[in-house]
């Protein structure tokens, strides 16, 4: 006869499976939804594509050549179900704008965004979990008032304000220590030039780390006054060991979901960062696609955005869930 704890313990664990494969399988409805709104939205942009792309001088029997290669005489389902299977398959055609494959645009340029938000989530977690700590170790000192009162002021900041912030300092007569212009050839890796990430990745990192320095700095506080740090306390073990055996491992996990919602939100500042600093990311490739009417790199640009958005959204939610289990 199996014992309680570990009927209880199979439990948990299968409840868990079965709310992990829930929430996989919404993200996967939720992820079909977005593309079929994206796909609807971009549609229903003003103008007509083909006549874009040929220009205003292009004839009428031109346009109507045009509109069939591309499908756009086809019903809209019938469109929206050849993008997406081309999307999937990796056939993600070619752009309106220039004729090279979607994937050879977006390719790169995800790379470029990729790198700019990793740099900035690693310099992001580490800053954020020692000043959080500090600020509430040091509670209500002018440090800890300081940094309050600072991160409330930049997190009411929008990202491309803090941006020319950055630029107005560090590369105008100001400084002019660093470029404020963060363009990267095609073909060369982002890393190949650090002075032009510097800036880029300073904004995200500001934004970054005051917001979840603050939370940070909360769950340790929180921790601090919990019952198992007090009971350490009149067990008299020492402080070093109550900080880093008890307080902190608990205050950094309570903090870890905050942590995925802030990578969340930094795939989508990457946009318009990457637009203040002309960095040739997908965030710019979207802007422009924009502009220049190219539904097929906007549409394919727009969907690893929000699958992106998405995926870390679901990793905060399955961390705040082990939270609880703990």
């Amino acid at each position: 006869m199996s014992h309680p704890t570990t009927r209880s313990s199979a439990g948990s664990k299968s409840a868990t499976v079965a709310w992990l494969v829930r929430r996989v399988l919404l993200g996967v409805l939720i992820l079909v939804l977005v593309s079929m709104l994206l796909f609807l939205v971009t549609q229903a942009l003003p103008g007509d594509v083909a006549r874009i792309v040929l220009g205003k001088d292009a004839t009428a029997e031109q346009v109507a050549d045009l509109r069939l290669r591309l499908g756009l005489d086809q019903p809209l389902a019938a469109q929206y179900w050849h993008w997406l299977t081309g999307v999937l398959t990796g056939e993600m055609g070619t752009s309106l704008e220039n004729g090279e494959p979607v994937a050879d645009i977006i390719g790169p340029r995800a790379l470029n965004s990729f790198t700019l938000g990793l740099f900035s989530m690693v310099l992001i977690l580490p800053l954020a979990v020692v000043i959080g700590v500090f600020s509430a170790h040091k509670r209500d000192s002018p440090l800890d008032r300081a940094f309050v009162a600072v991160s409330s002021l930049f997190t009411a900041l929008p990202a491309f304000v803090v941006g020319m912030l950055l630029i107005a300092f560090f590369a105008t007569s100001v400084f002019g220590v660093l470029p404020g212009v963060s363009d990267i050839p095609p073909g060369d890796m982002p890393w190949w030039y650090p002075a032009r990430l510097v800036l880029p990745v300073t904004t995200l990192t500001l934004m970054g780390v005051l917001y979840l320095g603050r939370l940070v700095r909360a769950s340790f506080i929180d921790a601090m006054n919990s019952e198992y740090v007090q009971m350490a306390v009149l067990k008299g073990l020492s402080g070093r060991r109550i900080l880093f055996r008890h307080a902190l491992p608990n205050a950094i996990a309570a903090s870890l979901p905050a942590a995925s919602l802030v990578t969340a939100v930094t795939v989508t500042g990457v946009v318009v960062v990457e637009y203040v600093y002309s960095y040739p990311g997908l965030g710019t490739a979207v802007v422009s696609a924009v502009n220049s009417h190219d539904l097929p790199v906007l549409q394919v640009g727009t969907l690893i955005l929000a699958t992106a958005y998405y995926v870390f959204n679901l990793l905060a939610d399955v961390l705040a869930m082990m939270g609880r289990q703990r």
